[in-house]
């Protein structure tokens, strides 16, 4: 295999990559809380022959990973005041199952049987300094939770639902079970957070742009299968030639 074939099956693989990405997005779409992916890939350059002065240089497409759109989505309304939308950055600070800390943006909430918040999935919500907020069972009732994330009950506030935030949005990963890791992470003071309740944060993939980018993703792998036959032909019509007496 020549060194064209190896720079078209680099571009191909990051075309592959790219359709992943999309087909996640759009298969995400009505998740509450996704946050659109795109790819990230660098450029590899090698020297073909560094023995011959006027070698050219060669380059690779690499996949670097994704990065998230931090973008808000819009708010789809539940009915359920204990449910709140992120309005701006930030994410939700959970208990995961292994007991480590993870972040999400779906901000379905409810109160568990040994009276702590929590996620639908059933982890419980972390408030500020890492605490789980208790809600004691005569006041489960009749809560509320005010803009910046404290959570009021019939005696007064229960506790503040922390809102996390990340400098490096790169440092924030997802784990596969709807939830994100990061590292680096601060909570947001009471001034700095806005929360709406009575809703969640719907995903922020357009439908529209999604499909326009995998209908050019599928006409710029055509287009490279047909460079990559052009070069076949090529190399096939270049034998014969050889193959021929006194060619």
């Amino acid at each position: 295999m020549d060194i064209s074939s190896y720079v078209l099956l680099s571009h191909e693989q990051a075309l592959r990559r790219r359709m992943d990405v999309v087909s996640n997005n759009l298969a995400n779409m009505t998740t509450v809380g996704f946050k659109r992916e795109a790819p990230v890939f660098h450029e590899y350059v090698e020297q073909t022959d560094s023995s011959v002065r006027s070698a050219q240089t060669t380059s690779f497409v690499l996949d670097y990973g994704t990065v998230h759109d931090t973008s808000n989505g819009g708010f789809q309304p539940t009915g359920n005041p204990l449910d709140v939308m992120i309005d701006g950055p930030g994410y939700l600070a959970v208990e995961a199952p292994g007991g480590e800390v993870a972040y999400t943006r779906a901000g379905f909430i409810k109160v568990l049987e040994s009276g702590e918040l929590a996620t639908a999935g059933g982890q419980k919500i972390l408030g500020e300094g890492g605490q789980p907020i208790a809600v004691p069972p005569d006041q489960a009732a009749n809560l509320s939770i005010t803009e910046d994330g404290t959570v009021m009950g019939r005696d007064g506030p229960l506790g503040r639902i922390a809102v996390t935030v990340f400098d490096n949005e790169g440092s924030v990963d997802p784990r596969g079970d709807g939830l994100f890791t990061g590292n680096g992470g601060r909570e947001l003071a009471a001034a700095e957070t806005k929360v709406r309740s009575g809703g969640v944060e719907g995903s922020n993939v357009n439908a529209i742009s999604e499909t326009t980018d995998m209908i050019e993703i599928l006409r710029a792998y055509q287009a490279s299968q047909n460079m990559s036959q052009n070069m076949a032909d090529l190399r096939k019509r270049a034998i014969e030639r050889l193959g021929r007496p006194g060619a």
